[in-house]
């Protein structure tokens, strides 16, 4: 078989033909993970709900609302027990992490006290600002039953009461940013 003659058009042919290929195998792979993805993300938006309210009889995904607040969107999930409720899961974040947004479930009591708090997603330093993570260390638990109301909700550094993240500081700021956006919005509007 006689070798073609590199020329400029039998270049662009290849590479033509390569990249087509490369985009259709992208975009084939990409429908094919796209539905396992979305599920695996509700599963675990709501396994973050259950985790950060007292028991509820009721489906809080059902009956979402949403406040727009500083050029993005927070999602409030009412729980509810015999049709009275007992808390209100709120998915929140920040852009201030030291790798850019966290978002978190932060579960809020009537009264605004904190029930408890999840990670959702985040993209900061493994063994540093990945701490707030539960499996990873149990910096999140002293969160659990604070009311910002008479707790301040900043690192120590800057005058408040959470210990940070040791060599952590940016990503412990950033996730007390993200838990006060919730309580605020919760307070000033967003029970129902």
């Amino acid at each position: 078989m006689a070798k073609k003659e590199s020329t400029l058009i039998n270049m662009l042919v290849a590479l033509f033909v390569v990249t087509f290929g490369a985009s259709t195998a992208l975009g084939f792979i990409y429908q094919i993970t796209k539905e396992p993805i979305a599920a695996a993300k509700l599963a675990r938006k709501l396994d973050a709900i259950q985790n950060v309210l007292p028991e509820f009889t009721n489906n809080p995904n059902s009956e979402t609302y949403k406040m727009p607040i500083d050029g993005d969107t927070l999602r409030f999930y009412p729980a509810k027990k015999d049709n009275e409720l007992v808390g209100t899961a709120v998915e929140t974040f920040t852009k201030q992490g030291f790798s850019g947004e966290i978002k978190i479930m932060v579960g809020l009591l009537p009264d605004g006290a904190i029930y408890n708090v999840a990670v959702l997603e985040h993209k900061e330093t493994p063994g540093l600002g990945d701490k707030m993570e539960r499996k990873k260390s149990d910096w999140i638990t002293q969160f659990e039953g604070k009311n910002p109301k008479d707790f301040n909700i900043s690192v120590k550094k800057d005058g408040g009461d959470i210990d940070a993240i040791t060599a952590s500081t940016i990503s412990s700021r950033a996730f007390c940013e993200a838990v006060n956006r919730a309580y605020n919005a919760y307070m000033e509007g967003g029970k129902k």
